[in-house]
């Protein structure tokens, strides 16, 4: 027996010497590659099963994000987490001109009906805009509103209370937006009957879209300066008539587009005609800025300067405002109307008689996040710092009555500073030049009562300490 079990296990042996002398050593190398690749592909195939499971097992229970990863999990993280930081390094270097960065969110605005019986929609995709963007932009609103129209006293659906028409229009609401728009019909004069006479010295503002088919071939809206005794005539689709100022906003669904420019003395004679080009955030809204000096007039689209005419007003002819529209398709839609009056002094009122208000600097609704077009002003006041290193201001904030006491009087604190953080970021003020403070809601420069006395208590003001 014992003889048996020897020859056996030297057989064995035998067998295995053989054995492993045939072995090539790359057919294994290769065999266990395989092995390892088999293995892997298994491993995804378990991960992947294992996403569908826990996929249909969340439509029931939330995921134990506490739960224990495997060590080939960790791995692949690890892998991951490794190339998008690099990503994120190279992403951050481009983005270095990018701050104080306002993101809009995605609008969709739909109406209930036009007037041919047929539904309508806008979207507005999102877009960033940066203070930095605006550093051009030398817009400096008048010191004193005297007209603001946001629609908010309208009904949705019904043609605006306070303007009138010889074609017609609606109010419809905008998902997302704080504001209701005034939808203008394809042709047609619309007169905003709460403006009047024009002074020498005032600021126009409001914002602007268009729909996804405005028509690429001669549309668009007209912004008209009349003669205030013509105002109120009968003009035709090319609004003949006497001592007019005219700029046309011809934008298109692309992104670009014209605008026009006329200007008629009062002898009806024209002493401009001309046009160029414009850049233009498709289903957007977009803000026009106008400024009159006198005779000179600026036109803004958004944060670029469009128009800068030195001889655009005649002197001695008393203007007011309409709105006009031709278009072969699409539609135009405004809202957030805003004019203000008189010339601003910042450095006189904050040198020499201490004290500025500016309703200029702008903000968010309910947010002490500042809009890009605050920034002419705000330029306009760190200039003045920035020559008077020695004098120091209190920034002090103020809010209408809308809302809470408590919370306002909380804005208004967190507004002047922002102003302050502001100055000091892009201008280069020094802290220790600026204090801050805020009154809320507790010391009106007049009533709450109508839209314009608001929008004048929403201001900030400069004590030069």
């Amino acid at each position: 027996m014992k003889k048996i079990i020897s020859l056996l296990f030297a057989l064995f042996i035998m067998v295995n010497i053989a054995f492993a002398q045939i072995i090539n050593p790359k057919e294994t190398a290769k065999r266990k590659a395989n092995d390892r690749v088999n293995n892997g592909i298994d491993r995804n195939i378990d991960k992947g099963l294992d996403k569908i499971e826990e996929g249909i097992g969340n439509i029931f229970k939330k995921k134990d994000k506490k739960a224990k990863k495997s060590k080939d999990d960790e791995e692949i993280e690890e892998e991951e987490t490794s190339t998008a930081k690099s990503k994120s390094k190279k992403k951050s270097a481009a983005d270095d001109d990018e701050t104080d960065a306002e993101e809009d969110s995605e609008v969709t605005q739909t109406k209930k009906k036009t007037s041919g019986g047929n539904d309508e929609s806008i979207t507005q995709t999102p877009k960033k805009t940066s203070m930095k963007a605006y550093s051009k932009f030398d817009f400096i609103p008048g010191e004193k509103v005297v007209a603001v129209e946001d629609f908010s006293q309208d009904a949705v659906g019904d043609f605006p209370a306070k303007w009138n028409t010889n074609a017609s229009g609606e109010i419809v609401n905008v998902d997302g937006s704080t504001f209701k728009w005034l939808q203008l019909s394809a042709n047609g004069i619309f007169y905003p009957e709460f403006v009047s006479e024009l002074p020498d010295n005032f600021t126009l503002e409001f914002d602007m879209m268009i729909s996804e088919d405005f028509d690429n071939n001669g549309s668009g809206l007209k912004v008209i300066f009349p003669e205030l005794s013509q105002r109120n005539a009968a003009y035709d689709q090319h609004f003949n008539g006497e001592a007019r100022t005219n700029f046309d906003l011809h934008p298109l669904p692309a992104g670009d587009g014209v605008s026009l420019a006329w200007v008629i003395d009062n002898k009806n004679t024209k002493i401009l005609d001309n046009s160029v080009s414009i850049s233009w955030k498709p289903q957007e809204s977009n803000h026009i800025s106008i400024w009159r000096q006198k005779n000179r007039v600026r036109l803004y689209i958004n944060e670029t300067k469009v128009w800068d005419l030195p001889r655009a007003f005649i002197t001695d002819v008393k203007y007011s405002l309409l709105f006009a529209t031709y278009t072969n398709g699409g539609l135009p839609y405004l809202t957030n109307l805003r004019v203000a009056v008189g010339a601003p002094d910042t450095r006189s009122k904050l040198i020499t008689e201490g004290k500025l208000v500016t309703r200029g600097i702008l903000f968010d609704v309910n947010s002490d996040k500042l809009k890009p077009e605050s920034y002419g002003v705000l330029k306009e006041i760190g200039t003045v710092l920035k020559e008077n290193p020695t004098v120091k201001v209190k920034i002090i904030g103020h809010t209408d009555s809308d809302g809470d006491d408590s919370k306002n009087l909380d804005l208004s604190k967190r507004r002047a500073a922002a102003v302050k953080n502001a100055l000091t970021t892009d201008f280069g003020i020094p802290n220790t030049q600026m204090e801050t403070d805020g009154k809320g809601e507790s010391e009106p420069s007049e009533p709450n009562t109508t839209p314009q006395g608001k929008a004048n208590n929403r201001r900030v003001e400069f004590i030069k300490l």
